[in-house]
C-alpha cells in the first residue's frame, strides 16, 4: 500500500489514494459537498455528499470506462461520471473480466524464511499436528441426533473439568437422514470425519438416531482410519433405548475420554504447526485498506515460519481470480482454482444468477458496489506468497504455506469447511461487524474501523482501524495479529470464545 494518512482530517489525508494507477479515491471521513481534498497531486472538490469509505472521482470517466482501485478494474462507468462525484451503485456496473491471458505462476515467488523461529504451546497430536484446544465432540451424524447431542454436552458443562481439559462440544446440524446417497452425502461425511479427527479434539463421540442414511457405522470399524477406538465410540438412540438412556450411557464413554485427555499437557511447538483459516464477513470498504492488508503481512509472517494460511470463499475471489491464478506454484494448482470457479459459474448460469449478487445490503452501505471490488480487498488476506494448493471443501489441509478452499462466501458454512479441514485458528476480519465464532477452534475477530471497534468492543480482539486513524502502520497491526494468533494458540482466549459462540453449519 502507498499511501499515509495524518491524524487530523485536511484536504491532504481527507481521502486515500492506494496506487497512482487509481482514479477513485476512498473517504477517509464523511465529506460535504464542495469539500476540498487532495489526492495524489491532484486538488479538487467534491460535487456530491460522499460517506465514509465510499468512493470519489478524481477524474473524468466516460461511460464504458474502467473504474481502478487497487490498481485493478473493480468496474465500469455506466454514465459519464466528473471528477469529485461520488461513484457507486448509481454510475457503476459490473461484468465478468477477461482471463484469457492471464500468465499462472508468473507471480509465484520463492518461499520466504524467518530468522527466528517462533514457538506455542499446543497439544502434540500422534499423527504430527498439534492442537490450540483440547476438546472433547459430541458429533450428531444426522438431525435426527442433533437434540440428544447438545443435551449431552450440556450435562457436562456443571462439572468442573481437569485444566486441560477446554470442554464437551456438541456439533448439532440439520443433515444426514433424509439425503441421497452421492455427492453431499460424502461432502457431510467428509466434514463430520474431519471434526472427529480434528487436533483441537481429545476424543470425540459420533452420535445417530440408528435409521438415518447417514450410519454411524461409516465413521467407526474399518472405515475408521483416523482414531483408535479408545479416542472414538459410536451409539444410536434407537439401539441405547432413546434420549434419556442415551445421554446416560454417552456419559460413561465421555468420563474415560476426559480422563484421558487430562493426562495430556501443553508443550512448546513449532508455529510452523499452526493451519490459519481466513475468513472476512460484513466486509466493508475498509476492509481492503486496513484488517484484510494487515492479516495478510501477518500471513507472509506465517509462511516464514512455515505454517499454513487458507482463503476460502469461491464467490469472493472472483475479480481477484488473475491476482491469484499468477502466484499458483504450478499450472496443475492454477487448473484446481480455476475449476471450482467454473462449476460456480455453471450453477449461476442454471439459475441466471451473478456473481456481482453477492455484496450485501452492508457491503454496498459500507462503500462496497461490485464483487470486483469486494474480491480484491478480500484476497489481501492471504499476504503475497506463492499459492501452493487448492483444495475442495472440507478436505484435509496437508501442503503449507498458502493454500486455497473451495468455500461459498456464507461465513458459518465456510467457517465448517475450513475447520474440516484441520485449520487449528481462525482469523476474521469484518468492517460492519460479526459476531460468529467455531465450536473447537479460536475465531480472532479483527475490525476493519475503529468506530465498529469501539462499538462492538465485546466481540473484537484487534483494531485495525488504526491504520485508517493514522496510528498504526499495515506492518505494526500485521505483527500484532501475529503475536495474538501465538497468544490464543497457546491457550488465551478470543473475545468470541469468551461470549460462547459455536457456529456450525455444514455445506
Amino acid at each position: 500500500m502507498l499511501y499515509e494518512i495524518a491524524r487530523a482530517p485536511s484536504a491532504a489525508n481527507s481521502v486515500i489514494l492506494l496506487t497512482p494507477d487509481d482514479n477513485v479515491a476512498i473517504a477517509r471521513i464523511a465529506l460535504a459537498a464542495g469539500q476540498e481534498i487532495a489526492a495524489g497531486n491532484l486538488n479538487l472538490h467534491t460535487r456530491d455528499a460522499i460517506p465514509a469509505g465510499h468512493k470519489v472521482a478524481l477524474r473524468r470517466i466516460d461511460p464504458g470506462g474502467s473504474i481502478i482501485r487497487y490498481g485493478n478494474i473493480i468496474g465500469f462507468a455506466t454514465s459519464p461520471i466528473q471528477p469529485g462525484e461520488h461513484v457507486h451503485v448509481h454510475n457503476l456496473g459490473y461484468r465478468d473480466l477477461d482471463l484469457s491471458r492471464v500468465e499462472p505462476g508468473s507471480h509465484a515467488l520463492p518461499r520466504p524464511s524467518a530468522s527466528q523461529q517462533r514457538t506455542f504451546c499446543g497439544f502434540r497430536r500422534p499423527d504430527g499436528r498439534a492442537g490450540t484446544r483440547n476438546y472433547i465432540g459430541v458429533v450428531a451424524a444426522s438431525n435426527c441426533a442433533a437434540y440428544t447431542a447438545d443435551l449431552i454436552a450440556a450435562d457436562f458443562r456443571r462439572e468442573a473439568l481437569p485444566p486441560t481439559v477446554d470442554g464437551v462440544l456438541a456439533f448439532p446440524h440439520g443433515e444426514g437422514c433424509g439425503m441421497s446417497i452421492g455427492p453431499d452425502t460424502e461432502q457431510l461425511q467428509r466434514t463430520l470425519e474431519g471434526v472427529l479427527d480434528h487436533p483441537n479434539i481429545s476424543a470425540a463421540l459420533i452420535l445417530g438416531l440408528g435409521c438415518e442414511v447417514n450410519q454411524i457405522s461409516h465413521y467407526l470399524g474399518h472405515h475408521n482410519a483416523y482414531r483408535p477406538p479408545a479416542r472414538l465410540h459410536g451409539l444410536t438412540l434407537q439401539e441405547s433405548g432413546g434420549t434419556a438412556a442415551t445421554v446416560q450411557a454417552a456419559r460413561q464413554h465421555i468420563s474415560k475420554f476426559i480422563d484421558a485427555a487430562a493426562r495430556e499437557q501443553r508443550q512448546q511447538v513449532s508455529a510452523s504447526h499452526l493451519v490459519l483459516g481466513l475468513n472476512c464477513g460484513g466486509s466493508d470498504s475498509f476492509s481492503g485498506i486496513t484488517a484484510n492488508p494487515a492479516l495478510g503481512y501477518c500471513c507472509d509472517l506465517l509462511v516464514a515460519q512455515g505454517g499454513t494460511v487458507v482463503l476460502a470463499e469461491t464467490t469472493e475471489i472472483i475479480g481477484a481470480e488473475h491476482l491469484l491464478l499468477s502466484r499458483a506454484r504450478t499450472p496443475e494448482v492454477a487448473q484446481k482454482l480455476l475449476n471450482h470457479i467454473e462449476r460456480y459459474k455453471a450453477y449461476l448460469r442454471r439459475f441466471g444468477g451473478s456473481f456481482n449478487d453477492n455484496p450485501s445490503p452492508g457491503n454496498k452501505e459500507g462503500g462496497l458496489t461490485t464483487i470486483l471490488e469486494k474480491s480484491l480487498g478480500a484476497v489481501a488476506k492471504a499476504g503475497t506468497t506463492a499459492l501452493e494448493d487448492v483444495v475442495d471443501y472440507a478436505e484435509r489441509i496437508k501442503t503449507p504455506g498458502f493454500v486455497f478452499m473451495n468455500t461459498p462466501g456464507y461465513d458459518p458454512v465456510s467457517l465448517t469447511g475450513l475447520a474440516a479441514g484441520g485449520v487449528n485458528l481462525i482469523a476474521f476480519t469484518t468492517g460492519r461487524g460479526s459476531a460468529i465464532g467455531f465450536p473447537n477452534v479460536p475465531v480472532l475477530k479483527i475490525a476493519s474501523n475503529s468506530a465498529t471497534y469501539r462499538r462492538m468492543a465485546g466481540n473484537m480482539d484487534i483494531n485495525a482501524g488504526r491504520i485508517a486513524d493514522g496510528d498504526a502502520s499495515i506492518e505494526d497491526v500485521g505483527r500484532e495479529i501475529f503475536e495474538a494468533l501465538l497468544r490464543v494458540a497457546s491457550g488465551e482466549k478470543t473475545r468470541a470464545e469468551e461470549l460462547g459462540h459455536h457456529e456450525f453449519a455444514p455445506w
